[in-house]
């Protein structure tokens, strides 16, 4: 086409043949190649790709020291000729000083992806070109291209690049080949290489480095960088060398985090199932419609739900109970509305007294309770009508401390409130079956526990240093002696938050209590008394609530960039040239997303009354929702760093709960 610009073609060497390959370097397929190119004594130009070239200096300096050459394939693979001219200026610049930086030496050799035999022919790619050949490069293209990134077959391989090199002239040079060292699977052409160069050989051939053919020294087309520039190539080192050191964290983190949840998931899974197992053979204790409890509901604000929770407790059957309703200087008509629902029932007593907290409100309802087994009950919360019963039925052994029950959501209203049914089924039941298994479990929940009057008094009442006073009650009295039992068919519903400011302000309070419950008892970590609690429930809690939810904002981040990288690559090469290293994240996720799923369903085969269909919610649960969660932990830390925060951090209730 007509053109002001030139271009001046060179490199027609009879019987002299440049192995190029493209697109890498990649940590798999780049060392195999050069092992063949080591073997056979045959030097090679790799076009590198800068992102690429950023986590494998190691191979970018064998290359250099084995001889090779090296130019540049741009930074991120992108046609020059759909972007703009400072995009090109980008992509040269950024691979040529990561090139210097790592090895103290300047590309000169240039391969602009998707211009075929890369001689410009036309408008769009006359620019870029341009635009390197001003900057020092030489585009070096080629004519003879088997194909091999799209897996044709190594036989393929190997006739394809005969027959481009006998096919070659002055006019149309077969002397250069096009290989593919990264980008995909590249068996085929690690496999087609040392045949293809044997043959060669045969047939007359030789092989040179691309500077060879252009007329050039090794030290012309790879110069060692001068004195001048050799600051600014430190500055460089030290900048790539930690984004190569940050890409390269993101990916073991990601690897070693999806790992343990995966291993996590199926021993949680597996232990519920032998828990479960465990149950069927079990003999349960039988009910006694005698035995006496006392049910204490602290209330702070409840005037909407708080005679609705007597009520409920009073509706149990099998068991006798007094209720003894703690009004923590309530603002509301709390006390009042007791005072008139109840007067005549002497099952009930209230007590008023100024806010002091959660903990010293239950300290005092202790002072007055006349049972052996006390139950904290919180107002939001509804009892089946065998709850109670259950709960006491277990306390014959006169080692048990206390007794867990079966949480679940009764406001499922909405989507939030749907997430956390899921939640409390996939994740906290399931997993208080498993721990149950180990005699680890770290927690007797608000929502539904029964525990022994003289195991709380042993450790000197309900602790008021936390806001997870129940978590840290279950942990103490374990310490103490005492054993803890789990029992799913005692069940209550509870009510969850309804908007998500509500649930993250709920969950702070949760993660704030277990980070100071952790610490409080870190002294128990690692030791055989209670052993199940200090090998497993503790360490368990550290890795898996603090740790992994800390650093999940991270992996998320990782299959991000993961997800945006595949796309860009299908658009960019097809799936046959997209990156190894992305197939095996999204396989991780994939088999991690199957095995929580797998892990889900025998949660809900596990709790029987379950309705199913909450189960399609998990994947999307994935989005938004556990994202909540991990900002609620960085938050608590963020907190725990600060200093103390100790109170009752209730919800607003909406008296919207129901036994579902």
């Amino acid at each position: 086409m007509p053109s002001p610009y030139v271009v001046e073609r060179t490199g027609y060497r009879p019987k002299q043949l440049a192995l190029t390959f493209d697109d890498g370097p990649d940590p798999e397929w780049t060392p195999q190649i050069l092992d063949v190119l080591k073997r056979e004594h045959a030097p090679a130009t790799f076009f590198v790709i800068g992102e690429n070239a950023l986590t494998e200096r190691p191979l970018l300096e064998r290359m250099v020291d084995e001889g090779h050459e090296i130019g540049s394939h741009t930074y991120t693979h992108p046609n020059l000729a759909n972007v703009s001219q400072r995009q090109v200026k980008y992509e040269l610049n950024t691979t040529q000083r990561l090139f210097q930086a790592f090895t103290g030496r300047s590309l000169r050799l240039f391969r602009a992806p998707y211009f075929g035999d890369a001689e410009p022919s036309t408008a769009d790619e006359i620019l870029p070109a341009l635009e390197a050949q001003q900057r020092g490069y030489i585009s070096v293209g080629l004519h003879v291209d088997p194909d091999d990134w799209k897996r044709p077959g190594v036989q393929a391989i190997i006739d394809r690049t005969i027959a481009g090199v006998e096919a070659g002239n002055p006019e149309r040079s077969g002397n250069v080949i096009l290989l593919h060292d990264a980008g995909g699977n590249r068996a085929e052409t690690v496999a087609a290489l040392p045949i293809i160069i044997e043959r060669l050989r045969a047939m007359g051939y030789s092989f040179v480095p691309v500077s060879t053919l252009a007329g050039l020294s090794r030290n012309q087309s790879m110069p060692v960088i001068s004195s001048s520039d050799r600051v600014a190539a430190v500055a460089d080192l030290a900048l790539f060398s930690t984004l190569g050191g940050i890409v390269v964290a993101l990916r073991w983190i990601f690897g070693i985090a999806i790992t343990i949840g995966i291993i996590r998931a199926l021993a949680l899974s597996a232990l519920a199932l032998i828990q479960a197992r465990r149950e069927l053979k079990t003999v349960f204790p039988a009910i006694d419609p005698s035995r006496f409890v006392t049910v204490m509901i602290p209330a702070f604000n409840e005037e909407r739900v708080i005679v609705r929770a007597v009520e409920g407790v009073l509706a149990s059957n099998d068991v006798a109970i007094e209720v003894i309703v703690i009004d923590d200087g309530s603002s509301d008509g709390t006390s009042r509305v007791v005072a008139e629902a109840f007067a005549g029932d002497d099952r009930v007593r209230l007590l008023t007294l100024e806010n002091g907290g959660k903990a010293r409100a239950l300290n005092r309802g202790l002072e007055l309770a006349r049972g052996e087994i006390v139950i904290a009950l919180d107002a939001d919360t509804q009892f089946e009508p065998m709850t109670i019963a259950r709960l006491a039925r277990w306390f014959d052994d006169p080692k048990l401390g206390a007794v867990a029950g079966n949480a679940k959501v009764g406001n499922r209203v909405n989507l939030i409130t749907k997430w956390q049914a899921l939640e409390y089924i996939t994740a906290q039941n399931l997993e208080r079956r498993a721990l149950a298994r180990l005699n680890a479990m770290t927690v007797v929940p608000g929502a539904v526990g029964a525990w022994r009057l003289e195991a709380i008094r042993s450790v000197g009442g309900y602790p008021d240093d936390t806001l997870a006073e129940d978590q840290d009650l279950t942990i103490a009295i374990q310490r103490h002696g005492w054993t803890v039992q789990y029992d799913q068919f005692a069940i209550a519903w509870t009510e969850a938050p309804e908007t998500m400011r509500a649930l993250a302000k709920q969950r702070f309070r949760w993660a704030f209590g277990t980070l100071q419950c952790l610490y409080k008892h870190r002294s128990a970590i690692g030791r055989s008394h209670p052993r199940g609690l200090g090998w497993v429930g503790l360490p368990q809690a550290i890795v898996f609530q603090i740790v992994l939810a800390s650093i999940s904002p991270i992996i998320d981040l990782a299959l991000l960039v993961s997800f945006a990288s595949t796309y860009v690559a299908v658009q960019a090469h097809g799936w046959e040239q997209t990156s190894h290293d992305v197939y095996t994240m999204l396989a991780y996720w994939l088999i991690f997303t199957a095995i929580d799923l797998l892990a889900a369903t025998i949660a809900f085969a596990l709790e029987r009354k379950e309705r199913w269909r909450l189960l399609w919610l998990l994947i999307p649960q994935r989005i938004g929702y556990r994202q909540v969660m991990y900002y609620v932990v960085l938050k608590a830390i963020a907190q725990a760093l600060r200093g103390p925060l100790v109170g009752w951090g209730k919800l607003a209730r909406t008296g919207r709960v129901t036994a579902n």
